[in-house]
C-alpha cells in the first residue's frame, strides 16, 4: 500500500517525461486496488477461520459442552441420545451407572403390555387394594380404594403420574423386582437392575449398582419398546401415549426443547444425591424421532434434584443436532446455550 502512494505521488509531482508519469500513477492506483482487496480478502478469511472453529467447539463438539455443564453442577451427568433419521449418536457417561429413580417403572409397565399380547383380557383386569397398600406418592390410586382400578388404568397412572402404588401393584403381577429384571434382560438390557419396589428404591446411592442403570441401556431400550418392534401396535401406542401425558416432566428434557415439539417421558428422582432423571422420546414437527436419556446424581447427599440440569443439558442436545440435520434447525432454530446453573 505504502509503495503504490508513493508511486502516485511521483508520477503526478514529477514535471519530467509525461507519459513515464502517467503509467506510474495508473499503476501505482492498480497496485493500490489490488493491495486492497488482498487484504479485504485475507481478514475475511481470517474471520471466517476464527468463526468456524468458534462454532465447531461449541456446536459440533458438545462433550465440551457437557463438562462445563457438569463443572458447574456438583455432580455427575449421564447422556445418551440418538437422531433416528440418521443414527447419530452423542454420549456422555454413558456407560456408567447412576440410580434409574422411576424412569424404571417404563420397564414395569412395558412388561405388562407384552403379557397382555397373549393375554388379552389382562389390561381390563381389576386390582382391588386397601389403604394399607398406598405409599409415599398415589396421587391416582388414593382416589380408587372403594372401586380399585383396572391393569390398564394403573399403567396410565404409574407413567403419566409416577403414581408409585400402582407401580407397586403391577410389580406384584410380574413377581416382582425379579420379574422386572428378567423382562429387560428379555429384550438385551444387561445394565437394568432393580433391587427395591417403589419407593425404596429412590434411595439408590450414586456409589452402588442397586436400583441401577446407564444411560445408553435405558436409551436403548425406551427406542426399542417405543419405536421398535419388542411390543405389538397396540401396546406401543398405549405407551407412548401414557408417555406424552406424563405430568411430572414440564421442568426436565420438554423444557429443553422449542415450543411446538412433542415430548413422551418418564422422570426419576431420588430421595438423596440431588439424583434427577428423564427419559424421552422427542417429535419434533416433521422430523425424526430424538430418543434421549439424561441421568444427574451431586456429590453431596443431602443436595436437592436439579431438574435445571436436565433442562440445560436437552438444549445441548437439540443444538447439537440441528448442526447436521436441517429438519431439526429449521423446526427448532438454533438458540443459546443456559449458562444459568450453579453450584448445589
Amino acid at each position: 500500500m505504502k509503495l503504490a502512494v508513493r508511486l502516485i505521488k511521483f508520477g503526478t509531482n514529477s514535471p519530467r517525461n509525461a507519459g513515464v508519469n502517467i503509467g506510474l500513477v495508473i499503476f501505482g492506483f492498480l497496485l493500490m486496488i489490488n493491495t486492497m482487496r488482498c487484504g479485504a480478502a485475507k481478514l475475511s478469511y481470517q474471520m471466517s477461520i476464527k468463526g468456524s472453529k468458534a462454532e465447531k467447539q461449541r456446536l459440533l463438539n458438545p462433550q465440551a459442552e457437557f463438562a462445563k455443564l457438569e463443572a458447574l453442577s456438583g455432580g455427575r451427568i449421564g447422556i445418551s441420545a440418538i437422531n433416528t433419521r440418521n443414527n447419530q449418536r452423542i454420549q456422555y457417561r454413558a456407560k456408567e451407572h447412576f440410580p434409574m429413580g422411576c424412569t424404571s417403572k417404563v420397564m414395569g409397565v412395558a412388561a405388562i403390555l407384552k403379557m397382555s399380547m397373549t393375554n388379552k383380557r389382562l389390561l381390563q383386569e381389576k386390582i382391588i387394594y386397601r389403604k394399607k397398600d398406598l405409599t409415599n406418592w398415589n396421587p391416582i390410586t388414593e382416589k380408587h380404594l372403594a372401586d380399585g382400578m383396572t391393569i390398564s388404568e394403573l399403567c396410565a397412572a404409574a407413567i403419566s403420574y409416577s403414581d408409585n402404588t400402582a407401580m407397586n401393584l403391577l410389580a406384584k403381577k410380574l413377581g416382582g423386582p425379579q420379574g422386572l429384571n428378567a423382562f429387560a434382560r428379555s429384550i438385551g438390557d444387561d445394565h437394568f437392575r432393580l433391587d427395591h419396589l417403589w419407593p425404596e428404591e429412590a434411595l439408590a446411592s450414586p456409589d452402588s449398582l442397586d436400583d441401577s442403570t446407564t444411560p445408553a441401556a435405558m436409551q436403548q431400550s425406551l427406542q426399542k419398546l417405543g419405536l421398535g418392534d419388542m411390543l405389538a401396535l397396540p401396546q406401543r401406542e398405549k405407551l407412548l401415549t401414557w408417555l406424552k401425558n406424563n405430568v411430572t416432566g414440564d421442568a426436565r428434557i420438554r423444557a429443553g426443547v422449542p415450543n411446538g415439539w412433542i415430548v413422551g417421558d418418564k422422570t426419576g428422582t431420588g430421595f438423596h444425591y440431588g439424583t434427577t432423571n428423564d427419559i424421552a422420546i422427542i417429535w419434533p414437527p416433521k422430523c425424526s424421532p430424538l430418543v434421549v436419556a439424561i441421568f444427574y446424581s451431586s456429590n453431596k447427599k443431602e443436595a436437592k434434584k436439579r431438574e435445571d440440569i436436565i433442562a440445560s443439558a436437552t438444549h445441548i442436545l437439540v443444538n447439537a443436532y440441528a448442526r447436521t440435520d436441517q429438519c431439526i434447525k429449521s423446526s427448532g432454530m438454533r438458540y443459546k446455550f443456559r449458562t444459568d446453573v450453579g453450584q448445589d
